[in-house]
Order: structure tokens, then C-alpha cells, then sequence
């Protein structure tokens, strides 16, 4: 079987503290894969920069110098992880044969990547990175976790559990997953729907080598929120369902104050009408902005708009003249 061409996609965003710590740690994993023969020497390390406002490309661009491993794609803007990962994804898959996502904080263990290759040889097209605990999480951080799982399954979602973006995809998998052409970007719950061979790979995460998170609390919950609005339409058949309980309690007080007002006995009652009127407000408005975060969703597929716009590509340049070439590390081998 011939070596696979491999690829490792890195989003980075503001990462100037962890960059060449982690191109560094990633730079030793694939020369190790290199010694063992598991993946042909035109592998590389592909740093996403989703338009930094730091040092970031800077620093990929003269590491890219020395280095025959990093290289990198320059977004034109900030347009956020999913679509910044995607550009990679994408980017690579024309040159390899499987491509490795992975964060830049380097708390996804790298030493594990070599079990993702192996998988790989075994016929596996998607290999999951699956955290085996959150015991470095807090206490709120792994119950909203969870409880996300959780709530996601309930609504028809598959999700892979305790997994984020620490995958391996096979060439085949990245061509079918270019054909989801969908704006609002979830790979979690794309991948999955695949339906390619897959395995998982168990690993501890670590601490966060250097620099702050850039996932927030709000960042978080709206990422749940887009994943859940676009892979399920359960929160509208709720809303619907709240809606049929709430006629039906409606016309059982209906019949009720229409008895009591047969029969003599009604009463005014300013405190029960006051709490029905902000109950029915409430619910409408809410059910309103559920319904219109839909349609926005709508608006955003139907104007086709581009996903990202690449700035700078190296990679492209550095892949086309080394597929075109005798392998630098071929030569360096024989002269050895």
C-alpha cells in the first residue's frame, strides 16, 4: 500500500503564545511518523490563520521558511472556527490522502495522533478523538457539557460523545463531505452523517499550553444553539406542541368561567387575567424569535454567499512543487 499523504489542519485565531510550541510538538509527531513509514514525506502541518489580529501569520510565514513541514492559508477576515477548519478541510483534501484537525492550544493530545494513522491503514476513513473523562473541566464547564449531549441526542441529533474537532477523515470522506454545502457550518454533526467507516481513538485532554480560551460561555452557547437549529427542527414541533397544550388549558378555563358565569358566582380576578396576558406574551414572543432564527437560516442558505475567502495560500505553492518533484526527504535519505 502506498504511504498516505498526510495533512494536519490547525485553525488558529490570535494563537502568537502557543504557535511555535505547537508547530514544534506537531512537527516531532510527523517526522516519528516519517521513521516508521506510516505517511509519505510530502506531509504537512497546515496552519489556518482566521484573520488574526497578531502576530499569528507573521509567525507561520517564517516558520514555513525553515520548517518543511508548516506551511499555511491566510483568511482574508475572521469568520469563525467551523468555517476557518473548512477552509483547511478543504484546502487540503486536493493534495492528501487523509487530513488530521486538531486545535492549536495543544490540549488535544498530539501522541495519539499516531494511533489516528494507524486506524487509518486499517481501513478506517473517519477516526473520532474521544476524550476519555473531563477531570480537568469544572464542575459547570462538564455538567453544561454533558447536559448538551444529552439534550442533543434528545432532539435527533447524533453526536459522536466527548468528541470536538480532533478527527482524521480519509480523502473519500472530505470529497462527500464537500458536497454539504450549507452555510451555517457544524461539523460535529455533519461527520457523523457520513456514514463512512469510523472508530475512535481514547485520549486525556490537557490543560491549555498558553494564551485564554476563545470559547466563552456566550461563544458556547451559541454554537450549541446553531448546532441544534441546524440539524433538527424538534424546538419548532415543541413550540407547536406548547402552543396544542395551551389551547387546550385555554378552552378547559373557557368552559370553567362560562359555568361559573351560568350559575352566578363570577368574580373579577385582575391577578389570574394580568398572569395569563404576560404567560401568552411571553410564549408568543418566544415561539416569534425560534420561528425568525429559522428563517434567518433560511436567508443565510438561499443567498449562496462564499464561506470564507482565502487571502494567501502557501500550501497550494509548496504541495504543486513537491508533487512535482523528487521528495526533499527522499533526497536526503539517499544522501545518507
Amino acid at each position: 500500500m502506498k504511504k498516505p499523504v498526510l495533512t494536519i489542519v490547525v485553525p488558529c485565531y490570535n494563537e502568537e503564545e502557543v504557535f511555535l510550541e505547537t508547530a514544534k510538538q506537531l512537527t516531532a509527531v510527523l517526522e516519528d511518523l516519517l521513521d516508521e513509514h506510516l505517511i509519505a514525506a510530502e506531509s504537512k502541518i497546515l496552519f489556518v490563520d482566521d484573520g488574526s489580529r497578531d502576530r499569528t501569520w507573521s509567525l507561520i510565514e517564517k516558520e514555513s521558511e525553515t520548517n518543511p513541514f508548516v506551511t499555511g492559508l491566510k483568511l482574508s477576515r475572521n469568520f469563525g472556527h467551523q468555517k476557518a477548519l473548512l477552509a483547511g478541510l478543504e484546502t487540503a483534501k486536493n493534495y492528501s490522502d487523509c487530513v488530521i484537525s486538531i486545535d492549536a492550544d495543544l490540549q488535544d493530545d498530539v501522541s495519539v495522533i499516531r494511533e489516528f494513522v494507524v486506524k487509518y491503514w486499517e481501513g478506517f476513513d473517519i477516526v473520532y478523538g474521544v476524550r476519555r473523562s473531563r477531570k480537568t473541566d469544572t464542575f459547570f464547564k462538564r455538567a453544561t457539557a454533558q447536559g448538551f449531549y444529552r439534550f442533543m441526542r434528545k432532539m435527533g441529533i447524533h453526536l459522536v460523545y466527548n468528541h470536538a474537532d480532533f478527527r482524521l477523515m480519509s480523502k473519500r470522506a472530505l470529497e462527500e463531505l464537500s458536497r454539504y454545502s450549507e452555510a451555517n457550518v457544524f461539523l460535529r454533526g455533519i461527520v457523523p452523517l457520513l456514514g463512512f467507516r469510523s472508530t475512535e481513538v481514547l485520549y486525556d485532554r490537557k490543560g491549555r499550553f498558553a494564551g485564554e480560551s476563545k470559547y466563552p460561555l456566550k461563544k458556547m452557547l451559541a454554537f450549541a444553539f446553531d448546532g441544534m437549529t441546524s440539524f433538527s427542527v424538534a424546538p419548532i414541533r415543541f413550540i407547536t406542541f406548547i402552543g396544542f397544550l395551551s389551547f387546550l388549558l385555554s378552552s378547559a378555563a373557557g368552559i370553567y368561567a362560562l359555568i361559573v358565569k351560568l350559575l352566578g358566582h363570577a368574580e373579577s380576578g385582575w391577578t389570574s387575567l394580568m398572569i395569563s396576558i404576560w404567560f401568552i406574551g411571553g410564549l408568543l414572543l418566544m415561539s416569534i424569535g425560534l420561528i425568525g432564527e429559522y428563517i434567518g437560516k433560511i436567508y443565510q442558505e438561499v443567498k449562496r454567499r462564499p464561506r470564507f475567502t482565502i487571502e494567501e495560500n502557501l500550501y497550494s505553492r509548496q504541495m504543486e512543487h513537491e508533487l512535482s518533484l523528487p521528495s526533499f526527504h527522499e533526497k536526503e535519505r539517499v544522501k545518507s
